[in-house]
């Protein structure tokens, strides 16, 4: 039998074709793509460093929801569906009631401060929680936030009354409610068409989905977090457990340096997302005002008969993932 001769430049062909077959991991995240939304940014530049890494490892990058609804993520990454989600955490919630401490008011006081607990017990609590559940943390987020109204300005608990509000999560859901509040559940992406329905009168979200989601349009007052940030969320970068434990050595060591880098992007940048918002809606009209260090107090107190306590209560080692958290200065 004669032997087969491949010619030369079919068997470079191949040689590439099998070089370039690289394992394919697909990013899904609900924030607008290209349009300079800083958690986007971050899976976008978690991409590029992957491929430069050259590990055989491609990131494709799936944003606005185009690829998994927002609050279908954390179940398509714990299943093995999705391979990476940006994902705000307290959306998993009804899953994990654990991650309401995520998002609880007055937890976390400063972008400085948010980068003290991600060292803490508190984080590692977490942190468990989230592995058992089938994911992990790539990079750390945390997103300050404020309050928007067609109503009228939000300020002290008196002024959310009668006011029709989406907050994001149980702990702020229930804070409001305590304070006269109507609430209407849903992902940040659906806050828009839901003003200018009718159906929200306010909303309670990070101050880059009020710049992303072009919320000025819709809104008469804004409240920015200034020095009484009463709102923050975290929104990490998560890989599915099952997708990482199928990686060798160095593809794993390729995604954590690329969170790593992401990460402190991320925290060089936080501190400037607040002013761009506000400069934002003042460009468009909008009146921005502040909360007083009385109406911050007044909304905790309100906060720990309400979040605080139902959290304690219901959740398990709910009260010690709370003092944990307080036990950061």
């Amino acid at each position: 039998m004669k032997p087969i001769v491949i010619p030369m430049a079919t068997a470079l062909a191949l040689c590439a074709s099998a070089a370039s077959a690289d394992t394919v991991l697909r990013a899904s995240h609900q924030f607008p793509g290209g349009q300079g939304d800083i958690r986007d940014e971050m899976v976008q530049m978690m991409a590029r460093d992957v491929a430069a890494a050259d590990v055989g490892l491609t990131i494709e990058v799936y944003p606005g929801q185009s690829l998994f609804k927002a609050r279908e993520q954390w179940g398509a990454i714990t299943r093995g569906r999705l391979d990476i989600t940006s994902l705000p955490l307290d959306y998993a919630s009804g899953r994990h009631p654990e991650f309401s401490a995520t998002l609880m008011p007055g937890l976390v006081r400063n972008q400085a401060h948010a980068q003290r607990l991600n060292d803490s017990e508190y984080m590692a609590m977490i942190k468990e929680v989230i592995i058992d559940g089938g994911a992990r943390v790539l990079a750390d987020a945390w997103l300050s936030g404020g309050f928007a109204s067609s109503q009228q300005c939000i300020t002290s608990p008196d002024t959310i009354e009668g006011q029709n509000i989406r907050a994001a999560g149980p702990a702020f859901e229930e804070m409001l409610e305590a304070a006269g509040a109507s609430i209407s559940s849903m992902p940040s992406s659906e806050i828009y068409t839901a003003m200018q329905t009718g159906v929200l009168d306010a909303a309670n979200t990070s101050s880059m989905s009020f710049i992303s989601y072009r919320l000025f349009e819709q809104v008469d007052c804004m409240t920015q977090p200034g020095d009484f940030a009463l709102w923050f969320m975290y929104e990490p970068i998560l890989i599915s457990e099952q997708v990482w434990q199928g990686l060798d050595e160095a593809q794993q060591t390729a995604l954590m340096e690329a969170g790593e880098a992401a990460e402190a992007f991320f925290a060089e940048e936080a501190a400037a997302i607040d002013q761009q918002m506000v400069d934002v809606y003042e460009e468009n009209g909008v009146e921005v005002v502040s909360m007083s260090e009385e109406d911050y107090n007044a909304w905790l107190d309100i906060a720990r008969e309400t979040s605080y306590k139902n959290f304690a209560e219901s959740v398990p080692n709910g009260q010690a993932i709370i003092d944990a958290a307080l036990a950061v200065e």
